[in-house]
C-alpha cells in the first residue's frame, strides 16, 4: 500500500511535467538524416521537440535496460546452476531418507534378510 502511495507521489508530478513539456514544445525542429551535410535540410523530418526529447529519453531507457539484462547474464546463469543443484540435492536427500527407512525396516525384522541362512 505504502509503494503506491509513493509511485503516485512520484509518477504524478513527472506525468505533469511531461505534459507541460507537451504542451510548451509543440513546435516542429528539423532532425538531418545527412550526417556529412547537416545544414542541407533535403534529407530532414520535422518533428514536434517534444516528441524529439520523449523518444531520446525512451531511447536512452531501452540501450540501458538493455546493458543492463546483457550485463546480469552471469547472476541468471549462477541462479539456474544452484536452483538445478538444488534439485539435485533435494533428490539425493529423498532418495537417503528412503534407504534409511528402508534400512529401519529391515532392523526390525529377525533374522534379517541378509543375514539369514538358507535351510541346509
Amino acid at each position: 500500500m505504502i509503494r503506491k502511495i509513493i509511485a503516485v507521489i512520484v509518477l504524478l508530478p513527472l506525468a505533469i511535467a511531461l505534459v507541460a513539456l507537451a504542451l510548451v514544445n509543440r513546435h516542429a525542429v528539423p532532425i538531418s538524416l545527412d550526417a556529412f551535410n547537416p545544414g542541407d535540410l533535403k534529407y530532414a523530418v520535422q518533428v514536434p521537440l517534444f516528441v524529439l526529447v520523449l523518444g531520446l529519453v525512451a531511447l536512452g531507457v531501452l540501450v540501458g535496460g538493455v546493458a543492463t539484462w546483457l550485463n546480469q547474464g552471469k547472476w541468471r546463469r549462477a541462479a539456474r546452476r544452484a536452483e538445478w543443484e538444488l534439485g539435485s540435492a533435494r533428490a539425493e536427500i529423498a532418495e537417503l531418507k528412503q534407504r534409511v527407512a528402508d534400512a529401519e525396516d529391515e532392523g526390525r525384522r529377525w533374522p534379517p534378510r541378509a543375514l539369514s541362512r538358507p535351510a541346509a
